[in-house]
């Protein structure tokens, strides 16, 4: 069934390309890479993409790919804010996303001038995409997804290799955070480029009345917590918490029933009156008011970088319990309360006062306000394009003066080979 669809995605492609070369245009090509596609209605990629897009159409011509078998035939849209989509007949998560990136990257190759690549999946084919053509690649690696519990051991092998090709082999690499940015220097040598992700889609919303009658318990005060449904995130230890603060109300929303640690943990806690764990929420207004009038938000989160949901709930002025990695302080600027385990987290619910969440709340408010904004985000992404355009050398953390050995001596300068870097301690 794959087979015959891509066969006859790849006439498609042909009859695309020309007529695609009939039509002259001076905006340089832009194609995104690795999303599930748009609309967006699934995570923090496709939010990125659907921001980009509506921020950047007007100086690139863009091209977006899509998992086909995410949107039905009578939903499918030919632009999307200026954008062309092109759907592929392949899963974008999964062992598909491996073909499915691939197989973005070689149609791309046929029209784009800059190809920004979101993941690692695909990075296997990029050697041969510089050895044989002149494209520019810029690639956002998407945290340290190798490390994240819920892949085999093949995966997470392959995972390692394609990351480290990623930032071989690209332009220019992204990090959505400070110590993602600090692990690429450290194990590659690498000059990522730090940019994180907006979040002022997210808006105040006063709670409704239709709303409460569908969920009496939030009619009462109650943390929050958003998430993909994955031991990394550690829904197990938020939980463990809640379930000893049998006074305090949590509402939990995410993927419960796509794994068996997801059903597990809904068989094991849905005997407590206080934790309500809800399926997905796609409806950005009613997802709004849920998050906007809890208390606080729990993230979980101890993988990848900087996570959409923790800036969102920040955005909305929420104060913030998170886990404690580096990536949540860098996120938060250490200005949030952290926990490392279900003890902690019982405590600070147990013992943080009203007074003191409303503090750090404007705190995160103020964070977020000035540093995730989608217009900030898109004029950084605009510069890396115009950049990746301009130059075909890969910056790396290596000082230049220290390349210049012939004239260091004479010009008494040897200090400067010796500089402390910014990812050293």
């Amino acid at each position: 069934m794959i087979v015959s669809q891509l066969i006859v995605f790849w006439h498609r492609i042909y009859i695309g390309i020309n007529k695609n070369n009939k039509v002259a245009t001076n905006k340089q090509k832009v194609a995104i890479i690795g999303t599930v596609g748009l609309p967006a209605c699934y995570g923090g990629f496709e939010t990125l993409t659907d921001h980009l897009v509506k921020n950047m159409s007007d100086t690139y011509d863009m091209t977006v790919y899509c998992s086909g078998s995410k949107y039905r035939k009578e939903e499918r849209m030919e632009t999307y804010h200026g954008a062309k989509l092109v759907y592929l007949p392949l899963q974008a998560n999964g062992i598909q996303s491996i073909l499915y990136d691939t197989l973005s990257i070689l149609h791309a190759l046929f029209f784009a001038d800059v190809l920004l690549i979101l993941g690692v999946a695909g990075a296997w084919i990029l050697p041969f995409v510089r050895l044989f053509t002149g494209k520019r690649i810029i690639i956002s690696i998407d945290g340290i997804e190798w490390k994240r519990g819920k892949w085999s051991r093949p995966a997470k092998l392959y995972l390692w290799w394609a990351e480290k090709l990623a930032v071989k082999y690209s332009h220019i690499d992204i990090s959505d955070n400070e110590s993602i940015q600090d692990y690429t220097a450290q194990r590659y040598g690498s000059l990522s480029r730090i940019i994180e992700y907006g979040a002022d889609h997210a808006q105040p919303a006063a709670m409704s009345s239709s709303l409460r009658e569908q969920y009496p318990f939030l009619r009462n005060p109650y943390a929050f917590k958003v998430c993909r449904i994955e031991p990394e995130n550690n829904i197990h230890v938020v939980l463990e918490a809640f379930s000893q603060l049998t006074k305090h109300q949590l509402v939990i929303i995410g993927n419960w029933k796509n794994s068996d640690y997801g059903i597990r943990l809904r068989d094991e806690f849905s005997m407590f009156s206080n934790i309500h764990m809800l399926d997905p929420i796609y409806d950005q207004q009613k997802l709004d008011m849920i998050r906007s009038n809890a208390v606080v938000y729990v993230h979980g989160h101890s993988a990848g970088g900087t996570n959409p949901s923790l800036v969102e709930a920040m955005y909305l002025g929420l104060p913030v319990i998170a886990y404690n990695v580096s990536y949540n302080r860098t996120t938060t600027e250490g200005k949030a309360l952290y926990f490392s385990g279900h003890t902690d987290l019982y405590e600070l619910i147990r013992t943080t006062e009203y007074p003191e969440l409303t503090r750090i709340g404007k705190v995160m408010k103020e964070v977020a306000h000035r540093r995730y904004t989608w217009s900030l985000i898109a004029s950084k992404y605009r510069l890396l394009v115009d950049e990746a355009l301009s130059t075909s050398r890969k910056s790396d953390v290596t000082p230049a003066v220290t390349k210049v050995d012939t004239v260091l001596s004479d010009l008494q300068i040897q200090h400067l080979k010796h500089q402390k870097m910014f990812f050293e301690k």
